[in-house]
């Protein structure tokens, strides 16, 4: 058993950072994302708590989304659309489905989206 949180994915922590920053933006902004399962995994941990600090409606919350969140129109989307949608949901914002392997490495693919 793994004791330690969240996967490395093959990256230095900057640029691990980065990469979940990246998606996270990306999927809030289109709602839905086709990335690897490893991927979509620590992706849905990493944006449920991006909603969960945007649900607080403490500044507190507001700054630290604004850090995670590097894109001003994917921010008024989160705090104006997102947040009174899932206001009354618990957690689990996002749902992960497996489509298969890609064809180049073999590489388990799955499309990763937010919950209607």
């Amino acid at each position: 058993m793994n004791t330690h949180a969240g996967r490395k994915l093959g990256r230095p922590t900057g640029a691990r950072k980065s990469l979940l920053r990246n998606l996270t933006v990306s999927l809030f902004r289109h709602e839905t994302l086709r990335t690897t399962l490893p991927k979509a995994r620590e992706l849905s941990r990493y944006a449920d708590g991006v909603l969960a600090l945007a649900k607080q409606k403490t500044l507190e919350g507001r700054r630290r989304v604004k850090a995670e969140v590097n894109d001003k129109e994917v921010q008024k989307k989160i705090f104006d659309v997102l947040v009174t949608r899932y206001q009354s949901r618990p957690g689990g914002c996002t749902s992960i489905h497996r489509i298969g392997t890609r064809s180049g490495d073999n590489a388990e693919m799955a499309v990763i989206q937010l919950v209607p």
